[in-house]
């Protein structure tokens, strides 16, 4: 399939899922005992956005038509859509700028690499735009694990939560919520990128290896998300709280620095330890002076 019918193809499943999310009695109309079609129907979609039903049958069927704002908006009401799924919407229908086809190459200069190292006991690493884990600093090894050590076609993040079994166990506390949290995280720049086959390849590999990728990737769930708070339980240091921060980079908005810090004074001392005991093992320089 070529980048344009790859993208249609992500609108259609999109809209078929978010139709059939939406009950009846939630737009006004009445549930009959008789209906068996789970949701709203086509025709009722479009009746309640003000267009033809055809029309809106064209959108599910992938046919390349042209999209207004305007209808995009209807669309979106009448599907009960919040902001992140209302501009996965836009994306996926090409309201948006259209991605470039030749993404600027994907490289942490050694300046960037400095300020990470200056980042003493706050794990932090830096994603490209298909979430892989380009740099990371000496806390990111020591609370998470040895980046260094992974395969480089294996040292991205949805590929880590899903397969690595240091980060499921580290993420332990809420790892099937934190799974889904992140896949749909990831959602929003698969639909910024439709078609790309670096993203192809990556969810190609992940419905083969994880039951759990194969059976939420099809829910289309997206969300915006760049802070909050989660519970890690570390191997060494026991239960630790860390709040995260995502920055976009000013000269490539499309890599981004991810930052951790303890959310409170336990999960502070506890993260001096963990940190320790990995310096400890591995002969270096403490990150807790």
């Amino acid at each position: 399939m070529t980048q344009d019918e790859i993208r249609r193809q992500e609108l259609s499943d999109f809209l078929r899922v978010r139709r059939r999310r939406v009950a009846p009695t939630d737009v006004g109309l009445v549930a009959t005992p008789r209906r068996r079609a789970s949701g709203l129907r086509r025709e009722e979609v479009a009746r309640l956005a003000g267009i033809s039903e055809s029309w809106y049958a064209w959108l599910e069927q992938k046919r390349p038509i042209h999209v207004s704002s305007r209808t995009l908006d209807n669309l979106a009401h009448v599907l009960r859509l919040d902001s992140a799924e209302r501009i996965q919407l836009f994306q996926l229908a090409l309201q948006q700028p259209v991605i470039e086809a030749t993404v600027q190459q994907e490289e942490v200069s050694s300046a960037t690499q400095r300020m990470l190292d200056q980042l003493d006991g706050v794990p932090a690493f830096i994603k490209g735009r298909r979430w892989d884990v380009l740099a990371w600093n000496r806390a990111a090894r020591g609370f998470f694990f040895d980046f260094e050590k992974v395969p480089p076609d294996e040292r991205n993040l949805v590929w880590l939560v899903f397969t690595n079994p240091a980060l499921r166990s580290l993420m332990a506390v809420a790892w099937q919520a934190r799974a889904k949290d992140i896949l749909a995280r990831f959602r929003i720049d698969y639909g910024r990128h439709a078609g790309d086959a670096h993203f192809l390849q990556l969810v190609e590999r992940l419905n083969s290896v994880s039951p759990e990728f194969a059976r939420w990737w099809p829910r289309s769930d997206v969300l915006i998300e760049i802070e909050g708070r989660n519970q890690y339980n570390h191997p060494v240091a026991g239960l630790i709280v860390a709040e995260y921060f995502t920055f976009s980079m000013s000269d490539n908005p499309e890599l981004r620095l991810v930052a951790f810090s303890p959310a409170d004074q336990r999960s502070k001392t506890r993260m001096r330890a963990a940190l320790a005991a990995h310096w400890n093992r591995s002969g270096g320089r403490s990150a807790t002076k």
